[in-house]
C-alpha cells in the first residue's frame, strides 16, 4: 500500500479532490491531506484516511508570532507544518508527497530536503504518475527526489535534476527556498560536486545563483559560482559562468568581487584559442575580459577605483596572457618619422571623433600660422572610418594576425591622410587613436594625447604604442597612472611622452567680484560621479554650521546616469540638495555658454573631484579670482603626483574639515580674500592661459 501525503497552502475543490481519491485508490494507495485549509468547505465524504489542518496556534508563542512576521505565505505553511506532530508523522510515513498549489511547493521542497524519501512532486497528475510507476516497479527503484543536503553527499547532481519536475527544480532554487541558509549552503555543494557534466553543472548553477541574487544573497551567489567553477573543465563554460555573476554585481552598480577571477577566466580561453589559431574566438575572450576589466562601473561611476589602487597589480593578468600581450604586440614602422620641413609650412591633420571640445585653440593657432597647413578630420563624418572605429572585434583580430579586410579598409580610409600629412594630432587614445595605430604611417609622425578617463578604458590595450611617436598627457599624475598600467609605454619603442596642460582661454574669466561673492562656494561640473559633488556638501554643511552666509553655486548640468552606480549616486545627490535649494544654501544655475560670467559671482572655487586629469573648470574660477579650494583626488592621493604637484601645495586639502577651514581662513575678511584671489588669477594666467601653453605645443610640433 502507497501513502501519499497532499499538502494543501490553501483549501482545494471539492469536485477535483473526488475525481483524484478515485484515481489513487484505484492504483492502491491511501491519500492524507494536511495543511491550511477551511475545513468546513472540505466534503468529508470523500474518505480521506487522513484530514488533518494544522493550527496556527500550536506553535504560538511571541518569538513564533515574531519569526511568522517576517516570512512569506508559503515559509510561514512550512513553518507550521514542521511543528505540528501529526503532520510529522505522516510525512515520515509518506510514499509520496505533493504540493496541491503554488504555496505549498516550498513545504515539499523542504520536506525533499530533509529526507532521502518520500518521492515529491508538484499537482495531482505528477502524484498519479509517481503512484503507478511505484506499482509497476513493485517498490524496487529508489525515487527520484528533490536535492538536500543528505542527498548532496550521496547522489550524482545529474541524477537528481533529470528526474526533478520542472516546477519543482524552478521552485527548489528560486528566491523563496535560496533565502533559507539551510537551502543555499545545500545547492552550493550540489553544484561543486566531483563527477557532474560541465553541461549540467552550468545549468544548475545558473539557476542557483539567480535565485540566490532574487533572494537577496549576493555574496553567496558569487561564492557559489566560485565553487562551481573551479570543478567546471571546459574554460568556455567556466568564464561564462564567472562572467554572468560578474555582469550581475556590475548592472547593479558595484564592483564585483570575483572580478579577477572572470577576467582571468576569459584571458585563459583567449590564450587557448590563441594557441589554436582561432582568432575569432581569441578576439571574442579578449574583448570579454577587456569589457569586465574596463567596464566604467568599475572605474568611472563610482568613488574608487581597483586600477587607481594597484595600477599594475591590476593589468598583471593581461601582461601574463600570451593572447592579450600579442594584441599589443610592437610591429613598428618601416621608416622613422620624418623631421618636420624646413623649405614650406608642415602639414598638421588634427583628428577626433565627434569630440573636438579640446581642440578649439590648438586649432585656431594653427589654421592662422603661416607656417602651417591645417586639415581637420573629424573621422565620425566618414562612414568608413565610422565602422571601423566601432568594430573592436575586428580590430582585435587583425592585431592578432586574422581578418585582413580590417587592415585594407584601414589603408582605405586613412592612407590619403597619412601621405599628406607631415604630423597627424589625433586628441583622445581611443578607436581613432587605434586606428591610425593598426597600419604603417610610413614616414608621418603620430602624436596622440590622453586625457584621463581613456587610462581606466580598454582602447590603450588594443594599439600597438610602436607606431606612435609621442604621446601627449594633460598631467604628470595620468602619465604616471598610463605607464604603470598601459602595455606598450616601456621598452625601446614605447613612445615619447610629454605633459601638456590642455589649451585654455583664461584672460576672459578675469572679472570684478563684489564683496559678497566670498561666501559663496562654486563647483563647475557635476555631470558625472568623478566630480563627487557630495563632498561638497559636507563641506557647505560644515561652513554653515557657524555661519549661514555662505552657499553653494553648481554650474553646469544635471548628472547623467548612464548606469545603475551613477544613477544611484545621482538620486543620492538630489535627495541631499532638495532641503538646501529649498533654504536657499545651493543656487543650481545649470548648462550654461557664459562660464565666466556665472563665475562673477563665485568667491571660492571648489575641486570634490575624486579624479581628473586637469580640472578646467576649478583653472577657470581660479583665473576668475575665485580662492581655489581643491581636494586632494583620491584616485592619485599618495602617490609621486597628483593635485599636490599639479597646483600650488596651499591649495590642497584632505578632508571637508580641512576644506571648511581654508575657507573660513580666506574669506575670514574682505581683504584676506581679495588678496588669495589676486594670487589664484596671477598662478592661472602665468601657468595655463593660452598664450603660455601654445609654446608648448610649438616645441612639440616644430621641436624649437
Amino acid at each position: 500500500m502507497t501513502d501519499v501525503v497532499m499538502i494543501a497552502g490553501s483549501t482545494p475543490r471539492p469536485a477535483v479532490m473526488a475525481a483524484a481519491l478515485d484515481s489513487f485508490r484505484e492504483l492502491g494507495a491511501r491519500v492524507h491531506l494536511v495543511g491550511s485549509f477551511r475545513t468546513a468547505d472540505m466534503d468529508t465524504g470523500l474518505n480521506w484516511t487522513t484530514l488533518h489542518k494544522v493550527s496556527t496556534r500550536s506553535s504560538a508563542g511571541k518569538h513564533a508570532q515574531r519569526k511568522t512576521e517576517t516570512m512569506s505565505a508559503a515559509e510561514r505553511l512550512w513553518f507550521h507544518l514542521e511543528h505540528d506532530r501529526a503532520t510529522r508523522a505522516a510525512l515520515r510515513a509518506a510514499d509520496v508527497v505533493v504540493a496541491l498549489d503554488n504555496r505549498a511547493v516550498y513545504s515539499a521542497w523542504r520536506v525533499a530536503q530533509a529526507r532521502r524519501t518520500p518521492e515529491v512532486c508538484s499537482g495531482i497528475a505528477a502524484a498519479l504518475r509517481a503512484v503507478a510507476r511505484r506499482r509497476e516497479q513493485a517498490g524496487s527503484v529508489l525515487p527520484e527526489h528533490a536535492p538536500g543536503p543528505v542527498a548532496a553527499a550521496t547522489d550524482g547532481l545529474r541524477r537528481r535534476l533529470r528526474g526533478l519536475p520542472a516546477d519543482l527544480l524552478r521552485n527548489a532554487t528560486g528566491p523563496l527556498a535560496l533565502r533559507s541558509r539551510v537551502g543555499a549552503r545545500a545547492w552550493r555543494a550540489a553544484v561543486s560536486a566531483p563527477g557532474v557534466p560541465d553541461t549540467l553543472r552550468k545549468a544548475a548553477t545558473e539557476q542557483v545563483v539567480e535565485g540566490m541574487w532574487l533572494s537577496g544573497r549576493q555574496s553567496g551567489a558569487i561564492v557559489t559560482a566560485r565553487a562551481a567553477a573551479g570543478k567546471l573543465s571546459d574554460p568556455a563554460i567556466r568564464a561564462g559562468l564567472l562572467d554572468d555573476v560578474a555582469s550581475k554585481v556590475i548592472r547593479s552598480g558595484r564592483t564585483p568581487g570575483n572580478l579577477t577571477e572572470a577576467v582571468g577566466a576569459h584571458l585563459a580561453l583567449a590564450d587557448e584559442r590563441h594557441a589554436a589559431g582561432d582568432t575569432t574566438e581569441t578576439a571574442k575572450a579578449l574583448l570579454a575580459a577587456m569589457k569586465l576589466a574596463f567596464h566604467r562601473v568599475v572605474h568611472i561611476d563610482q568613488v574608487s577605483s581597483p586600477l587607481a589602487a594597484d595600477p599594475a597589480g591590476f593589468v598583471a593578468p593581461f601582461r601574463t596572457s600570451v593572447a592579450a600581450r600579442a594584441v599589443v604586440e610592437a610591429k613598428g614602422r618601416l621608416t622613422p618619422a620624418a623631421a618636420p620641413p624646413e623649405d614650406r609650412p608642415l602639414r598638421l591633420l588634427v583628428a577626433t571623433t565627434a569630440n573636438a571640445n579640446f581642440l578649439h585653440l590648438i586649432r585656431s593657432h594653427y589654421d592662422a600660422n603661416p607656417d602651417v597647413e591645417l586639415r581637420f578630420l573629424d573621422m565620425a563624418e566618414h562612414a568608413g572610418m565610422r565602422r571601423l572605429n566601432g568594430a573592436p572585434q575586428r580590430h582585435v583580430e587583425h592585431r592578432l594576425g586574422g581578418d585582413p579586410l580590417f587592415g585594407h579598409g584601414a589603408e582605405q580610409q586613412l592612407r590619403p591622410y597619412l601621405d599628406w600629412a607631415d604630423t597627424v594630432f589625433v586628441d583622445w587614445c581611443v578607436a581613432p587613436a587605434a586606428l591610425f595605430t593598426a597600419i604603417d604611417p610610413g614616414d608621418t609622425r603620430i602624436i596622440v594625447r590622453l586625457h584621463s578617463y581613456e587610462a581606466f578604458s580598454r582602447w590603450p590595450h588594443m594599439m600597438d604604442f610602436s607606431r606612435v611617436d609621442d604621446l601627449v598627457f594633460v598631467a604628470d599624475h595620468i602619465r604616471d597612472l598610463s605607464v604603470a598600467s598601459i602595455p606598450g609605454l616601456g621598452g625601446d619603442q614605447a613612445p615619447r611622452t610629454h605633459v601638456i596642460d590642455n589649451g585654455m582661454d583664461l584672460a576672459g574669466f578675469r572679472r570684478a567680484k563684489d564683496p559678497s561673492t566670498r561666501y559663496n562656494l562654486g563647483l563647475v561640473g557635476i555631470g558625472q560621479v568623478a566630480k563627487d559633488p557630495l563632498w561638497a556638501l559636507t563641506v557647505l554643511e560644515q561652513l554653515r554650521e557657524q555661519d549661514e552666509r555662505y552657499r553653494l553655486i553648481l554650474i553646469g548640468g544635471d548628472m547623467g546616469r548612464p548606469t545603475n552606480a551613477a544613477k544611484a549616486y545621482s538620486r543620492k545627490l538630489e535627495r541631499a540638495l532638495k532641503p538646501l535649494v529649498e533654504e536657499g544654501a545651493v543656487v543650481r544655475i545649470g548648462s550654461t555658454d557664459d562660464v565666466a560670467g556665472a563665475l562673477e559671482d563665485v568667491g571660492v572655487i571648489l575641486s570634490t573631484s575624486v579624479r581628473e586629469g586637469c580640472h578646467v573648470g576649478l583653472m577657470e574660477g581660479a583665473a576668475s579670482g575665485a580662492v581655489p579650494v581643491v581636494r586632494d583626488w583620491p584616485f592619485f592621493a599618495g602617490g609621486e603626483n597628483g593635485a599636490g604637484t599639479l597646483y600650488p601645495a596651499e591649495w590642497i586639502v584632505g578632508t571637508p574639515a580641512e576644506a571648511a577651514a581654508r575657507v573660513r581662513e580666506l574669506t575670514e575678511s574682505e581683504e584676506s580674500w581679495r588678496n588669495a584671489g589676486k594670487l589664484a588669477t596671477e598662478h592661472a594666467l602665468t601657468t595655463w592661459d593660452w598664450p603660455v601653453v601654445r609654446l608648448d605645443f610649438d616645441r612639440l610640433l616644430f621641436g624649437s
